[in-house]
């Protein structure tokens, strides 16, 4: 192995013996340069091989590059290339060539080799990474499409990009994305061709060439490319999505239109078709004849006219397709137009009236999701429309009743319109709904009874709250109850709560910290009163929770009446309590601080 690694180094001194000649570095650089590679060379050339030896080595060679790179550009010298730069390429490319082969089902070590080849390596070289990578990787379609995305746009060779297309589909003859994508190189061969063709024109050159047919000129090989992937490829949302490519393309105007035809013929049955004829609407100008709008007004009523089109499509759609699905692809639309931004107080009250219109529709055909009367009372919220948010609020809790979601966003409308009567609609919720759904509704319900009700029946509600609310939401209704009897009541207030809760399990830690905070806030801090709280906590959390031993520690050395002598007794008892990680975690967090800083 010595051997092997002494000659691959002697290898390298031409290139060294130039890169010192012409000043690009120095004599003691170069001898680090020749140390490092030594290391690495033995690395790669041990029995037991590592992938990460090899990309260490890569990317060392590709910071020694671009390192030459830069000081090429300092310099301004930029000569001897071939004997420098182009010998580190080659080396690199071999290193690549053995881990990609040792390595075969790495898909991200080819990425690698790939992104270097276009930076440093030529084209050809590429290509032939390309070839070797999807001979291993026939089975993943990207990468298909990245080598024949390369031929097209970097080597220009429409040639080569068609036969891996052609290629890749024999591997994946069902692939949407590579239809479509082949799809989209057809079209810019077509464009390439067009060009080219023009360029001849206005060079008054009269060029003979097969591809400059009339026939190719306007697209046909896309044409039958699209053909062919609809006849293998059934749905909308395929047919729409070449279509979206064919509109890239100016000069496809006859294609677009058989694309946009035969979607209208062959998907009748499916919401995506309207969807998209109906949006379509918006893009259509107005007629040639016709004078285009100039004022603001005229331009907002214009705009009215598309929507108009649009919904009178989509009134068509949902009476030939009464589905939830063709509802919902209305019903977003209409959202969509409702809450976009507009000036023209006509065209915000047109699309209220459309929303609002569609809705009641739907919803009389109960063919609406949960999800979309939940999206349009919050959009209706968000512009203050209050009656109609709560026109659809009662219809979605009549349609789900044991939704809370849907309870809560009613709540939240009769909040905002100051409704009186809001605690009566707490308390029809709570009839409907399971109560482990329950828990943001009674801290909505809190949360509204602070600023609107008397301190009183906040606490009733928080104390009926915690009758119905058990387990694990319990911990949070907790929290909340004791920051209101601080904020409302302060120390005292909160004092009496916790004593009141103090048994009513579960806690969480943040309960019994909440205390210990409150009490340091006090001008008269009781240590006792802390001592207390920390020893509750520790009752609770002692076992698994290193942090509250620690604490407990420092604020016997900090506080003005603390004992430090305490400090070992808590030591131990902490070693007796906690267990597994918890105590080495305390162990090492306690060492940590042995300087007497905790």
């Amino acid at each position: 192995m010595a051997e092997i690694i002494q000659e691959r180094i002697e290898d390298r001194l031409p290139e060294l013996e130039q890169l010192e000649r012409i000043g690009l570095f120095s004599h003691a650089e170069i001898k680090a340069i020749i140390k490092k590679a030594s290391d690495l060379e033995y690395k790669i050339q041990r029995r037991t091989l590592f992938k990460e030896d090899f990309i260490n080595y890569v990317q060392y060679e590709i910071n020694l590059l671009e390192l030459i790179q830069r000081r090429r550009t300092r310099i301004g010298y930029s000569f001897k290339k071939d004997e420098i730069e182009n010998s580190i390429v080659h080396r690199v490319q071999g290193v690549f060539q053995r881990a990609s082969a040792k390595w075969k089902d790495d898909v991200q070590l080819w990425l690698s080799y790939v992104v270097f080849c276009k930076k440093w390596a030529t084209k050809t070289q590429l290509s032939k990474v390309f070839s070797a990578m999807l001979a291993i990787h026939s089975n993943k379609p990207a990468l298909w499409i990245m080598a024949a995305k390369w031929e097209m746009e970097d080597r220009l060779s429409s040639e080569s990009a068609r036969q891996l297309f052609l290629r890749a589909l024999r591997f994946h003859p069902e692939c949407a994305k590579l239809y479509k994508e082949y799809f989209r190189m057809e079209l810019m061969h077509a464009e390439k061709l067009r060009k080219e063709k023009e360029e001849f024109e206005k060079a008054s050159m009269d060029v003979e060439h097969p591809d400059y047919s009339e026939e190719i000129l306007k697209g046909e090989l896309a044409r039958i490319v699209y053909k062919n992937s609809v006849s293998i490829i059934k749905g909308a949302e395929f047919h729409v999505s070449l279509l979206s490519v064919a509109q890239l393309f100016d000069f496809a105007k006859d294609l677009q239109k058989e694309i946009y035809d035969d979607l209208q013929t062959l998907h009748t049955d499916d919401p995506l078709t309207w969807d998209y004829v109906a949006r379509r609407e918006l893009e259509i100008e107005s007629q040639t004849g016709e004078e285009q709008p100039t004022t603001k007004q005229a331009k907002a009523v214009e705009v009215g006219r598309k929507e108009e089109r649009c919904c009178a499509v989509y009134e068509e759609a949902v009476k030939t397709l009464p589905t939830e699905a063709m509802w919902k692809c209305y019903i977003t639309f209409c959202l969509e137009r409702f809450t976009k931004k507009s000036n023209s107080g006509f065209l915000r009250g047109k699309r209220l009236e459309r929303t609002m219109t569609s809705f009641r529709k739907a919803h009389e055909l109960k063919l609406l999701s949960e999800c979309q009367y939940k999206q349009l009372i919050v959009s209706l919220l968000c512009h203050k429309f209050l009656r109609e948010a709560l026109e659809v609020a009662v219809a979605g809790t009549e349609l789900f009743r044991d939704s809370g979601t849907m309870w809560q966003l009613k709540l939240r409308v009769l909040i905002e319109s100051k409704s009186p009567d809001i605690a009566m609609l707490f308390e029809e919720a709570f009839v409907h709904l399971k109560p482990q759904v329950c828990l943001p509704l009674w801290i909505s319900w809190a949360e509204w009874s602070e600023g609107a009700k008397s301190q009183e029946d906040t606490e009733a509600v928080f104390k009926k709250a915690l009758l119905a609310v058990i387990g694990a939401d319990s911990v949070t209704l907790k929290n909340k109850y004791l920051d209101w009897a601080y904020r409302s009541g302060g120390y005292r207030k909160a004092r009496a709560v916790f004593k009141s809760l103090q048994e009513s399990r579960p806690f969480s830690v943040d309960f019994f910290r909440k205390m210990i905070q409150f009490e340091k806030e006090q001008e008269s801090c009781n240590i006792a009163n802390i001592r207390e709280y920390y020893e509750r906590a520790l009752r609770e959390f002692g076992s698994t929770d290193s942090d509250i031993w620690m604490d407990y520690m420092k604020e016997e050395l900090t506080h003005p009446l603390g004992r430090p002598e305490n400090c070992g007794r808590i030591y131990w008892r902490a070693m007796k309590m906690l267990q597994g990680e918890s105590a080495e975690a305390f162990v090492a967090k306690h060492a940590m601080h042995q300087t007497g800083h905790l």
